[in-house]
């Protein structure tokens, strides 16, 4: 496997004393498991980012074979990681994602989705720029991996709506993508859940 492409940073795992497995969704790769050497290193650290878009070269010698990336930065979302909405938004969109997909099954609608959302929530002036957005991703990504979601599309101005129908989309995801891993990965969701509560009304 050889390829270069623009990935979103979904998720670093420590691999050694400085080395990262990083987990970057393509959109004609699917989420694509890779070692980035000095990933925890002062330059690589900023750029492995979840949230951020970088320039990914991905090489392997057999399909079988954890593969190595070398990563330059395209987008940072650092400067919204100190605001504890968005921050929180984009940990639980790129954990969620990082878990629940399958490796290396193109998923372009979800890449292109999860993009658009992460964009929206950097740029929107509150939540309620990209609540709805939030939900829309997290139904397309039940729907892609097989599983129907019987929830009503809340109003914009309904505040209360959308945290009703970010509960029950919470409990299918927990219930069916998240099931062996639902209480590292939803925690994440429960600390949005409890940030959005904040600006009900």
């Amino acid at each position: 496997m050889h390829f270069r492409a623009p990935a979103l940073v979904c998720a670093t795992h420590p691999h050694g004393e400085t080395a990262v497995i990083a987990r970057l969704l393509t959109a004609g790769h699917g989420l694509v498991a890779a070692y980035v050497a000095g990933g925890r290193g002062r330059q690589l650290r900023p750029v492995l980012i979840p949230g951020n878009v970088v320039e990914v070269e991905v090489r392997s010698k057999t399909e079988s074979q954890l593969p190595f990336a070398r990563v330059e930065l395209l987008q940072s979302r650092g400067p919204w990681l100190t605001e504890p909405l968005p921050a929180a938004a984009i940990a639980w969109v790129t954990a969620l994602t990082a878990s629940a997909l399958p490796e290396r099954h193109p998923y372009p609608a979800l890449h292109e989705a999860l993009s658009a959302l992460i964009e929206a929530v950097c740029v929107a002036p509150s939540a309620r720029g990209w609540a709805m957005a939030l939900l829309s991703y997290e139904v397309l990504l039940l729907r892609e991996l097989g599983y129907g979601v019987p929830v009503r599309r809340p109003e914009q101005a309904d505040w209360g709506a959308i945290l009703d129908a970010f509960d029950r989309i919470g409990r299918e995801l927990a219930r069916y993508p998240l099931a062996d891993r639902r209480r590292d990965v939803m925690a994440a969701r429960d600390l949005l859940r409890e940030r959005l509560k904040r600006i009900e009304g």
